[in-house]
Parts: C-alpha cells; structure tokens; sequence
C-alpha cells in the first residue's frame, strides 16, 4: 500500500510538469505496466484529480482543470518560490490581496518540512520591507485587463492621464507588463491607430468588455523594450538632446541607459536622447554626469543649466 501510495504522487507530480503525457512514456518513468498507470489514473480520478485520457497511437494523459482545486505537487524550490511570492504580496502592490495571501501563506508553511520552513523563515525575518507610497493596483481591474489579452477582447475605460485629465480609451489589449510596484498595459489604441501604454492603477475599466477581434502582431522591438523606449521618451513632458563628449561606450557608463538613449556620432562623442518631468531635474542630472558636454536643444534647458550654474557659483563664492 505504502509503495502505491508513493507512485500515485510521483504519477500526479509527472502529470503536472507536461501538458499531455503518453501511457507507455508514463508507465516506462515509473516502471510500471500500462494498465497499472490505467489503475493508478483511476484512483486518483476518484481522489477529485480531472485527469483526460484520449485512446489509440497517439494518445496519451492529461491534467485537467477541475470544478475544485486539488491538492498541488511542488518540489523544494517551487514552494520557496510560491511562499516568497506570497510573503511579496502580501505587503501591497496589488490590493485586495494582502489578506487572502496571509491565510494561503499560512497553509503552505503548516505543511512545509522543517528544512524548507527555516529557509523562507529566514527571508520573512531578516528581510525588512521598504514602506512605500507608490500607487496599488486593484485586483479585480488587474484580473479583467489580463483575461482580455488572454481573449482577445477590446476594452473599454475611463483613464486619467499623467496631468489629472480624463479621457474615455478604446483598445486590443496585447501584455501586461510589471515593473516593481507598478502595472502597465500594453495595447493597441483604437483611436489613435497605434501602440499606447497605460497604468493600471489609472484604469478604470467599463464592462461588458468588447467584441473579439483578431490577435495584433507585438510591437516590431517586443513588448518589454516597447515599454522601456516609452518610459524613457514618450511618457515625459519634457525631451532634449544632449552631445557628450566622450564615446557612446563610455557614455552608457556614466549616464545609464535608463535615463534616455544614447546615439553614437564619432571615437569621441555621442548624443543623449532624455526626457523627463522638469527641465530642472534634467539640469540637475547632467551636472551630476561629470562629462563635458553641450546642449543641442532646447533653449529652456540652457537656461535652467545657467541659473542653475550661476547659483552654484554663489554658494561656491560664500
């Protein structure tokens, strides 16, 4: 009994890493005949497990979705993995979740062993997390958004803009992106008959969800370098092109990639694309560069770079 219990958890934790397996494939693994895996497949069928089988050559095995949730197979690193990621979640970044991620928490390390109960005790005890004010996302409007990229679905919302104003979006949804604490959506917009991205905390989504259309081919340079060209460039008020005068290569080293892009010109000098919320940040980051460099355009960061230039040359003097 205690050797068929042993296969039956090896059988149910080898139908869970495939998404169909065939008999023979199974019943070699386990060393076992074909009717046996037939017996075995039985039995867990009637413990609740929704397991398909289809008949003849190319047949085969398959976990299926149930009206319930049975109980789950994880290997050590798997459920290290779920228990860090629900010790995450639970201090926000999407809310409505905190709760129900402490009671599944809780669960998981009842039946976690000794030996792997130490080790995500020790991330809980000797990680401190950084409060934060940056916005949540809600957990029913991050569900709704994502089941319309699965079924391609338009979707409609009101959206608040990065100035406060409203606007009223129509989209294909393609992605959904996460990047730290925050949620974006990558998705074709239907008005301006281009790619967009959007928070999802500033989503507010209208239902029923619209018709389904066809799947759009991505963005040409993928989804995640789309977002991050986005968020250097085209989600600021405000661009300027810098030259530095040293090399492209050097020029990353110093400023980083994620300020703007760099874009080579000679052996000693390159141009920083930027953008971001002020000129006068922007005066205050390329001064912390410690690179020669010279202002192309605008007039207005000139102007900040000089008041600001001019200050410190008075505190200097003091």
């Amino acid at each position: 009994m205690k050797a068929t219990s042993a296969r039956l958890l090896r059988l149910l934790s080898l139908l869970q890493t495939r998404r169909e397996w065939p008999g023979a494939d199974l019943a070699d693994r386990l060393d076992v005949s074909p009717r046996t895996i037939r017996r075995d497949v039985d039995r867990l069928r009637e413990l609740g497990y929704p397991i398909q089988a289809t008949m003849g050559t190319g047949g085969g095995y398959q976990l299926g979705a149930g009206a319930a949730l049975p109980p789950l197979l994880l290997d050590d690193d798997e459920a290290v993995a779920v228990a860090v990621g629900l010790r995450t979640a639970a201090q926000g970044g999407v809310s409505g979740i905190e709760e129900t991620s402490v009671r599944a928490l809780a669960k998981l390390l009842q039946v976690l062993p000794s030996r792997l109960r130490r080790r995500v005790d020790a991330l809980g005890t000797f990680t401190v997390p950084m409060p934060s004010g940056g916005p949540t996302v809600d957990a029913d409007v991050l569900a709704l958004v994502a089941s319309a990229c699965r079924d391609s679905e338009r979707l409609r919302f009101d959206y608040e803009r990065h100035d406060g104003s409203a606007s009223r979006r129509t989209v294909e949804p393609l992605r959904l992106v996460a990047q730290g604490r925050r949620w974006y959506l990558v998705a074709w917009d239907n008005d301006r008959d281009d790619w967009r991205t959007f928070r999802v905390d500033r989503i507010r989504p209208l239902t029923p969800t619209g018709p389904r259309v066809p799947p759009r081919d991505p963005p040409e340079q993928g989804v995640a370098a789309y977002l991050a060209e986005r968020m250097d460039l085209h989600m600021w008020p405000h661009q300027a092109r810098i030259r530095l005068f040293v090399s492209a290569e050097e020029a990353r080293h110093h400023a980083g990639v994620w300020f703007g892009t760099i874009e080579p010109v000679d052996d000693s000098s390159c141009v920083l694309v930027c953008a971001g919320h002020s000129y006068l940040h922007m005066a205050c980051y390329l001064g912390m560069l410690d690179i020669d460099l010279e202002v192309e355009e605008p007039d207005e960061l000139r102007e900040h770079m000089a008041r600001l230039a001019a200050r410190l040359h008075r505190a200097a003097q003091r």
